[in-house]
């Protein structure tokens, strides 16, 4: 299908325009406004402050992208614009646009209109026209620099289908304004089909990645197809668009609910969009088919004992390109508990501690505080849990595309902190070394062979001899531990090794880590001397490390206490070495510019420490490395 779509791209088949819809028939509404009393009873006197600050920076022209720091909202790619086929062949280079980074995100996420979610969340609870005033202004601004089809902003289905959505949600929210003048809402609604008659030219390019672009882009029409009920191609839209989205939650939510980008916030954006799929069949008084359903059931559970329940984040897990489509809360980007105690309403009945995240289930029309609701259950396995703090080992058998190298990767959290981190992504398309380098092994908290990848790196987005990986719990336990597994993949086995690691949960507040590289008997020919390095990359904290022989101990001094972090090596002598932001601090050697950083959302990076112990020999390796947390 993706050969198909570029024999199209290249003989022009996509220049035709698309049969616009005709008329100035305004949108159907397509769901109830919530009362702005129970909401400023959820978000409070200080969740009012923060939103409405918020509000001001967009009527001031500046927006949160990414869920970060407020930057110009830029809404005008430079030049004259295009057909937008010359930028998808690469006719017009993206380096044409002046983008930060030559990035096409940081063009792309203001024109997803995220910002029209706090002027309407401002609106709803103040009346104050100016929030309407700005939406309106904004919009207009949006249309002028990108008319149908021509510019950088019309290339891709799915930013066009995410536009659809905000554009339906703003429509009715924004609809008793004064600003909100009949000729403003007929334009809106002709913009909606304009975007829509887009779609459907592209969507075999979004069926063949199966991904998130085809949820969004079949979501797009069939929320168009409902807005624009009049409309000839509405009820086309709303078939093919219902279609597909039953297909892709069913296809990409495997048996264990684990979404198929291999990424907790691409697992968001999945059950963001579910959401919203939710509050429209409710008032349409529709129901889900019963194997979507079933998915999105799965689907939740899963991202739902990855959340932290102190911080309410989760393990920065796989791709993270700071998507964040239906702002509907004042809490920070990576707080995950407003989509997800949403998501465990609706899909699930489990009842969920109260608190201003709560917002998003108000507007998405789901019920709280239902007697038939129930309590949450956590899930087994490569989830461990103990006093205070709990673990993620990450084990994967791909079905799936891989986004990141990252097997027997260890997350570990304790008291809302994030001891062990995911590395998280940064950018996607910027030079070399940033050009999506934070999927690597070397990064991540697992052990690396020759400073190789687990898994054949292809493209920047492509991981070719997919490692699978796999875990079993120990029943066979005594007092000390609370829990052990073990796990194992295959990503070093051509190269004669076999890395096998156990996670123990230990009843004194340790953590004990006990990875194993055995030289496999049956390929004498590899057992050669061979580079084993342990890598963990821990928070930005103030340290102190000491060295004696084969025992290494790193003491951080975090918010709660001394955390001590102790590494033995089966191997005399092991190479040491702490980084911080790319930057050796500790040890000897040259270091890669990508050590040492940890990127919580598209685009930011933060300075964390790495600690590598490395040996090098032609024995059986082992490392133990224990985590000691303050009671």
């Amino acid at each position: 299908m993706v050969g198909l779509y570029k024999i199209g791209l290249k003989l022009g088949f996509y220049r035709k325009d698309p049969h616009r819809p005709a008329g100035t028939d305004l949108l159907r509404p397509l769901f109830e406004l919530p009362d702005p009393g129970q909401l400023l009873a959820v978000i409070g006197e200080e969740g009012k402050v923060n939103l409405l600050a918020e509000a001001e920076e967009v009527v001031g022209g500046k927006a949160r992208l990414f869920g970060a720091q407020p930057v110009a909202l830029m809404l005008a790619p430079e030049g004259p614009p295009a057909h937008w086929t010359e930028y998808e062949s690469g006719k017009i280079p993206v380096s044409d646009l002046n983008l930060p980074h030559g990035d096409i995100k940081f063009l792309w996420e203001p024109a997803r209109f995220g910002w029209a979610f706090p002027l309407g969340r401002a609106f709803h609870i103040t009346r104050d026209e100016k929030y309407a005033q700005a939406f309106w202004q904004h919009l207009e601004s949006f249309l002028e620099a990108n008319p149908p089809y021509l510019g950088p902003n019309w290339t891709s289905g799915q930013e066009v289908a995410l536009r659809v959505l905000a554009f339906v949600w703003a429509d009715v929210v924004f609809a008793s304004a004064a600003a909100s003048t009949p000729e403003r809402r007929a334009v809106l609604a002709r913009t909606v089909g304009e975007h829509a008659a887009r779609i459907p030219a592209t969507l075999l390019y979004a069926r063949s990645q199966d991904n998130n672009h085809l949820l969004s882009e079949a979501i797009g029409l069939w929320t168009a197809g409902l807005a624009l009920a009049g409309q000839p191609e509405a009820q086309k839209w709303k078939r093919l668009g219902w279609t597909w989205l039953n297909a892709g939650f069913q296809q990409q939510i495997d048996g264990y609910g684990e979404y198929s980008q291999h990424s907790s916030n691409y697992h968001r954006l999945m059950l963001q969009l579910a959401l919203w799929v939710d509050m429209l069949l409710k008032s349409q008084d529709e129901r889900w088919p019963r194997q979507t359903l079933g998915a999105l059931q799965r689907g939740t559970h899963w991202l739902l004992a990855l959340l932290d329940p102190d911080s309410g984040r989760t393990p920065n897990l796989g791709a993270n390109d700071g998507a964040h489509i239906l702002p509907l809360t004042g809490c920070p980007f990576a707080d995950f508990r407003p989509v997800l105690h949403a998501a465990g309403r609706a899909f699930l009945e489990y009842t969920l501690p109260a608190g201003p995240w709560d917002e998003a289930a108000y507007w998405l029309g789901i019920p709280l505080g239902s007697k038939k609701y129930v309590a949450l259950s956590r899930y087994p396995g490569d989830h461990l849990y103990g006093p205070d703090s709990w673990a993620y080992l990450r084990a994967a058998k791909f079905d799936s595309r891989p986004s990141h190298a990252d097997q027997l990767h260890l997350d570990l959290w304790w008291r809302g902190d994030n001891l062990a981190l995911d590395p998280g992504t940064y950018l996607y398309n910027a030079t070399p070394p940033w050009d999506n380098s934070l999927t690597t092994t070397l990064v991540h908290n697992t052990v690396t062979l020759d400073g190789k990848e687990q898994m054949l790196r292809a493209g920047r987005f492509l991981y070719l001899d997919w490692a699978d990986a796999y875990w079993k719990d120990d029943l066979d336990l005594d007092e000390k531990i609370i829990k052990r597994v073990r796990g194992h993949h295959y990503g070093y086995w051509r190269k004669g090794v076999r890395h096998g690691r156990t996670v123990k949960v230990l009843s004194d507040h340790r953590w004990m880590i006990e990875d194993d590289l055995i030289f496999l008997p049956w390929l004498p020919f590899a057992q050669k001397e061979r580079c084993f390095r342990l890598h963990w990359l821990l928070p930005d904290w103030e340290w102190q490390l000491h060295q004696e022989q084969g025992r290494i101990t790193l003491r951080l001094s975090s918010p709660h206490g001394l955390v001590t972090l102790q590494v033995l090596a089966s191997e005399p002598d092991p190479d040491v070495r702490l980084v911080r932001g790319g930057e050796r601090i500790y040890g000897q050697g040259d270091v890669l510019p990508i050590m040492g950083w940890v990127s919580p959302t598209y685009g930011q990076k933060l300075p964390a420490l790495s600690f590598e112990v490395g040996v090098r020999t032609k024995n059986d390796v082992q490392f133990t490395s224990i985590f000691e947390l303050p009671r």
